[in-house]
């Protein structure tokens, strides 16, 4: 085994591997050649080429969120840095801790017009749990270990990124023997989970209240325990409001939120509005619910998460930092059922609005809604959906799925950028079968995604591909205005097949229910390749289709 002769780069490797970074996302450079031979000489490490730096982050940010560990991303100077920022906002945003190892020119050549040179130096800043800028010198290296301790600990802890800046002068691909530094790897504390609330108070409020509202975003399966879901379905002043990305699933739980709120007259919202409002997990999807709860909002919100709390429905009174978990292991068994018809009024509600949906599908023509219908209903068992931003979440959260999917879509920036890069990295690391959903216009923008040796053979792609970003034919006014086919909705007429000959991806498509409902059948069986179904869709009647279904399971 060999190591790169530069000191800086033993002291990262090492560090790396004492704290259990193993999984490596290396993009081609120069610069980083010290960081690129310190991590592929060393057996230890899982290491992986991804061209595209965009790619490559968001690949890194599917890793991670998978592993629950953090993922190293190294890359070369200059811009090749700035194409990771939108999978740092994503992992800012959505807890998911990435260490990104950029490689620079030292400080000297910054700014003198030297080839791929930025400044680079706290470039993330507003981003970013912790930027590191280590020093070139050798004798800084006890301020460069200490540094990369602290980012790396940051990570870790804290569950997000970390940005280390790597100056190397030249020459940059010499390699020695054995290695010349063993730098300490500081003990990492693990974090306990305390309440520091009065609970007496909380406690007071609850058993006072007949109205109570759980509402729960994006969140990990099996992040609470089945016997606490149980105890909130059980109460019948509660009403537990789930999104598809929130991964909890009770028969008397309310899954499709905008199923339930979208048809309510105005006056008809006040038997809805809560008294307390408890919220749990990452971003809202549902903008029908926080319309709603910014109208009519609670007396009282407390949101439960162990960093942050966002005060989506201005009416945020508490923060309790510890996970939804431990937050109701120690507060449900204190409390006491309050007599109240606010849950079994809303489940009547519930009942006919399923009733009616059921009726609708049987009779309206093919389109978005059908075809998400039928995707989402033929999905296998245990397997894990990625879905993409945009129509696709949106859709998605209008029907039921198997308890046993486990869900997962990159809302912490709600982006269409990166969505297959971070399912193809999912699926890289997980075991179970990985099926990814995305519009045309998110899945053509990540197209450089496919550019990856690493795509496991079971992995299953669906684009919906109605020609165009259908979402905005939704938007009340979007329709109007003036160019909106060329800068709004962008018509287009591309599909996926020469696509995935390039990359040695199955192609197969569909145009009615019929053809899809034979595509499907056969789609996720096993084969030598991946796997993608494109179905056309007609996008002169898909938004009409839906609003359409509002009014209808009123």
């Amino acid at each position: 085994m060999r190591y790169s002769a530069k000191l800086l780069s033993q002291t990262i490797t090492q560090l790396c591997l004492a704290k259990g970074i193993d999984h490596v996302v290396i993009s081609p450079g120069s610069r980083n050649a010290p960081l690129t031979i310190g991590f592929t000489e060393h057996p230890s490490f899982k290491n992986f080429s991804i061209v595209d730096e965009r790619c490559a982050a968001f690949f890194a940010l599917g890793m991670a969120q998978q592993l629950k560990k953090p993922v190293a991303l190294v890359c070369t100077s200059g811009s090749a840095l700035l194409n990771y920022y939108p999978a740092i906002a994503e992992a800012f945003y959505s807890d998911i801790p990435l260490v990104v190892l950029s490689a620079d020119r030292p400080p000297h050549l910054i700014d003198l017009g030297d080839g791929q040179t930025i400044r680079q130096e706290n470039v993330f800043s507003n981003h970013i749990l912790y930027s590191a800028n280590c020093r070139v010198a050798d004798e800084e290296l006890p301020y460069n270990e200490t540094e990369i301790n602290t980012a790396l600990h940051i990570a870790i802890n804290d569950k997000g990124p970390v940005h280390i800046n790597v100056p190397f002068d030249e020459p940059l691909y010499g390699t020695v023997d054995l290695a010349s530094v063993q730098p300490e790897s500081a003990a990492i504390t693990p974090s306990s989970e305390t309440i520091t609330q009065d609970l007496n108070g909380l406690l007071s409020q609850w058993n006072s209240s007949t109205r109570k509202m759980i509402l729960v975003g994006v969140l990990d399966p099996k992040s609470i325990e089945q016997q606490w879901l149980d105890k909130l379905a059980e109460d019948e002043s509660v009403i537990v409001l789930t999104e598809t990305t929130s991964n909890l699933h009770h028969k008397k739980f309310f899954s499709c939120i905008d199923q339930l709120i979208a048809p309510i007259e105005n006056n008809g919202l006040d038997a809805l509005q809560p008294e307390i409002l408890i919220t749990f997990g990452g971003m809202i999807v549902s903008k029908k619910v926080k319309a709603f709860l910014r109208k009519l909002p609670p007396k009282v919100h407390w949101h439960i998460d162990p960093k942050k709390a966002y005060d989506t429905f201005f009416a945020l009174q508490e923060h309790v930092k510890v996970s939804p978990n431990h937050f109701l292991q120690n507060f449900l068994a204190r409390t006491t059922v309050v007599k109240s018809d606010y849950q079994s009024h809303w489940l009547q509600v519930r009942s006919h609005r399923r009733e009616r949906h059921k009726e609708y599908v049987q009779q309206i023509p093919f389109s978005d809604f059908t075809a998400y219908r039928q995707i989402l209903a033929s999905l296998p068992e245990a397997c894990q959906l990625q879905i993409s931003n945009s129509a696709a979440i949106r859709y998605a959260q209008l029907f039921e799925l198997r308890p046993s999917v486990k869900v997962f879509c990159n809302r912490g920036t709600s982006g269409i950028d990166g969505s297959t890069s971070t399912a193809i990295g999912a699926a890289v690391v997980v075991e179970e079968q990985v099926v990814f959903v995305s519009g045309d216009l998110s899945f053509f923008y990540d197209s450089n995604a496919l550019w990856n040796s690493y795509i496991p053979k079971n992995f299953r792609i669906v684009v919906v591909n109605n020609g165009g970003g259908g979402i905005f034919r939704i938007l009340p006014g979007a329709k109007d205005t003036q160019h909106f086919s060329d800068y709004f909705e962008t018509r287009h007429d591309l599909n996926a097949s020469q696509l995935c000959e390039m990359f040695k991806i199955g192609y197969r498509s569909a145009a009615t229910s019929e053809e899809l409902q034979k595509q499907l059948h056969e789609f996720y069986t096993p084969s030598e390749s991946p796997q993608l179904l494109e179905i056309f869709t007609p996008y002169q009647i898909n938004d009409k289709v839906l609003l359409d279904y509002f009014k209808f399971i009123t």
